[in-house]
Formats: structure tokens, sequence, C-alpha cells
């Protein structure tokens, strides 16, 4: 019976939760956001909070702990540079978990985990509920949007040498072309 114990076990043991906790601790003060499973946001919540309420108060003592809870060193200066002069003023609650969609491999419960107050770069990148897709189909739907916004930028640069007299009628837009799929044969 687990007695008074708190925090989940994420299906691990001790060391490797530890490990776990500080990796993800690293990745979210280095990048501001993350982008994990629900039950683990909620648990390194549990981690990195205290951290930045350590380096509200910058100093020597507090440098080691931070060192020895995340040990690296890269983080431990930006913690105490950046994050601790950031949040000073306010009195907890540094970071924040919007719930996405669920991982399409086995539907796990997925989140963005984001500190509050973040860089303005990093604020309005992408909403949360989207999933963005990185594949060829997604390269093949960008580009001709990319050929419709440089020919209308090249349109707009371009000198009008037409006299006012006589206005050029605009063509109607061309639909990109299908790409027929090659049929598989019985040889293959």
């Amino acid at each position: 019976m687990r007695h008074q114990l708190s925090g989940r076990q994420l299906s691990r043991n001790a060391s490797h939760r530890r490990a776990l906790m500080r990796n993800m601790s690293v990745s979210l003060l280095r990048h501001e956001r993350i982008r994990t499973t629900l039950p683990k946001a909620k648990e390194l919540r549990r981690v990195v909070e205290p951290l930045i309420t350590l380096a509200k108060n910058d100093g020597d003592a507090n440098r080691r702990l931070a060192f020895a809870r995340l040990r690296d060193v890269e983080i431990v200066e930006k913690l105490f540079a950046e994050l601790g002069p950031r949040f000073r003023s306010r009195p907890g609650g540094y970071t924040r978990i919007l719930r996405m969609l669920p991982r399409p491999g086995d539907a796990a419960p997925m989140a963005l985990m984001q500190l509050v107050e973040g860089a303005s770069a990093t604020a309005a990148e992408e909403p949360a509920g989207e999933v963005k897709k990185t594949g060829r189909r997604a390269k093949a739907a960008e580009k001709p949007k990319a050929k419709a916004a440089k020919a209308e930028a090249a349109r707009k640069a371009a000198p009008k040498a037409q006299p006012k007299s006589e206005p050029k009628e605009a063509e109607p837009a061309k639909a990109p072309k299908k790409r027929a799929r090659k049929k598989k044969s019985a040889d293959d």
C-alpha cells in the first residue's frame, strides 16, 4: 500500500523518474516550451516551479542547490540571469499546461507545457489544439501558396507601364495540377 506517498510513478523506478524529471526540466528551461504527455507535464510542474522560486534570490547557496537538481551549468546560469528576474514580481504559477490532441500512435493525452511570461517571439507561434503536419503532402500543399505569394509580390513591385486608357483584364487563377499516383503492378 502507498500510504502518504505523493507523486506519480509514471511506470518507472525512482532513479529513472528522477532522471526523466531532470532532463525534462532542463529542456523546459532551455526552450521555454516542450510537448509531452499530460501526466508527465503535471509532474514536471512540481519540479520546475520550485526551481524558478529558488532563482528569484541569487546567491551561491541557491545556485548550488539548482545545480545539484539540474546538473547543467548553462541552464543554471540562464535560470538565475534571465528567468529569476523575469518572474520576480510573480508569486507563483510560472508554468502553463495546454492540452493538445492525443498522440496518434497510442492515443496518449498530450500537453504543451510552457513558461507563462515567455519571450515575445515564442508566445504566438502556433495554437495548442492544432497539430502541424510535416510530411511530403504538407510541403506540397505549401508550394502553391508560396508561389502565389511570390507572384503577388512581383506583380505589386513591377512598374506600371500600361496606359490608363486600356485596363488589362485579369485572368482567372489556374488550379494546380493533380499528380497521378502510379498504380502498383502485379510484378512488384
